[in-house]
């Protein structure tokens, strides 16, 4: 009895790892990639007002 115990163990941690893999890796919703360019747009202009005032 002690044996399947110990067998039992892996197991329910391997169906645990599976339930939380699959929750992490459920479908969010697609926020794209506008924030991120627009602030890189705002940087990149910001160092040629920097650079070409010097």
């Amino acid at each position: 009895m002690a044996v399947l115990a110990w067998l039992l163990i892996p197991l329910v941690a391997a169906v645990g790892a599976g339930l939380w893999g699959s929750w992490a890796n459920r479908t969010r919703r697609a926020r794209g990639d506008g924030p991120e360019l627009d602030g890189y747009a705002r940087f990149r202009a910001a160092m040629e007002r920097s650079h070409t005032g010097s």
